[in-house]
């Protein structure tokens, strides 16, 4: 299988399973002298881990990484970062039902009909378990960017549970609640709601915005290294999301060429001042120095106790039923693993643009 890594300077291979003895990431191209432990890692992990509450899967995993390689007495050498979390807590024979059926709204049946062959425990490496590893290189990529950029701050939160949705900002409230949800009103409701499906045996979706404050201009490039184009494909690759979008997204279709410009005014510290952030902080695939904005869409876990219909390898028409240990909302583990892809791909692009251009060579005024 090929296909397990992403990014130009610093890139990412991730690799393991759900249920085999370990996952995690190799990372290449992290500038060396960059303070790393184990414990400034751990932090990111804390955030995505399972079994913190009833609102997630009840896999009780301590997700507790180890720096296999690349960081010599606390700083990176420059050399490939080898990160690894054991899985301790796997429950494989929750799966033995499934061995032979194929788990509507999962990736059995496409990993069997492109590979022959499929890991039925947990769903192998199409499981939301992969994007551990993400988030431990994820925790890397912040340490970088706070020795080249400090001043960037990436913050992800949901903002829409099924129908329910917020547009309260209130960053205050993210770590205030199960959700990562930036409304204390909208958590509680969220709560009730939740608890309703998650005792039903079903799941629901949702929307996690990701935003990246203090990014620079000029970071990204045109037409095919634009800077939206790579954080596209990031998001789109978490297990599960459906959709993506930057800045107004889809609903830049319903505005007029008025409403969506944001229109640009000379800022009293001599820097370009914009009316809006119709753009999600990006034009021509380069950043304005706005807020960056990214939102994606989590489907529901297809893993519900509701009987469905599915077929067997052999062709057999059958029901199934999908026990074992699931997430009612993948929608709030999904928020930290957003933030990570977010940190390694802007990483990326710095690192892009200190080796082509260095400083940033047209001045305004």
């Amino acid at each position: 299988m090929s296909m397990n890594s992403f990014g130009h300077l610093f890139r990412v291979t991730t690799w393991g399973e759900s249920h085999g003895p370990a996952l995690g990431a190799t990372v290449d191209g992290c500038p060396p002298g960059v303070p790393i432990t184990p414990e400034m890692i751990q932090h990111w992990l804390d955030k995505r881990k399972p079994g913190q509450n009833k609102y997630t899967t009840q896999r009780r995993e301590a997700d507790e990484v180890r720096i296999l390689s690349g960081v010599f007495e606390g700083v990176s050498t420059g050399t490939p970062i080898q990160l690894m979390i054991e899985n301790t807590d796997q429950r494989s024979k929750d799966y033995g039902d499934i061995k032979e059926k194929f788990r509507p709204g999962h990736a059995d049946i496409t990993y069997f009909q492109k590979y022959g062959v499929r890991d039925y425990r947990g769903g192998g490496r199409s499981s939301a378990r992969e994007t551990a590893a993400r988030v431990a290189a994820g925790g890397l990529a912040r340490e970088a960017i706070k020795a080249i950029a400090p001043e960037i701050e990436i913050t992800g939160y949901m903002v829409q549970m099924g129908e329910h949705k917020t547009d309260v900002r209130d960053m205050s409230q993210i770590e205030q609640n199960p959700f990562w949800v930036p409304d204390a009103e909208a958590a509680e409701t969220w709560a009730a709601y939740l608890d309703g499906l998650r005792k039903s045996g079903s799941s629901v979706g949702a929307i996690i915005e990701v935003t990246a404050r203090n990014v620079p201009a000029g970071i990204g490039a045109p037409v095919y290294g634009k800077l939206d184009t790579d954080l596209a494909a990031a998001m789109m690759s978490i297990n599960a999301v459906k959709g993506v979008e930057i800045g107004e997204g889809m609903s830049a279709a319903m505005l007029t060429g008025e409403l969506n410009a944001d229109e640009i005014f000379m800022g009293e510290d001599g820097q370009p001042l914009y009316s809006s952030n119709h753009s999600g902080g990006i034009l021509g695939g380069i950043s304005t120095g706005q807020d960056i904005v990214v939102r994606f869409a989590v489907k529901p876990t297809s893993s519900i106790l509701t009987t469905r219909q599915t077929i067997t390898k052999s062709g057999e028409q059958t029901k199934i039923i999908t026990k074992g240990r699931h997430d009612p909302c993948v929608g709030i583990r999904a928020v930290p693993v957003g933030e990570a892809m977010m940190a390694c791909v802007i990483l990326d692009h710095l690192l892009l643009h200190r080796g082509q251009i260095g400083e940033n060579r047209g001045t305004i005024g």
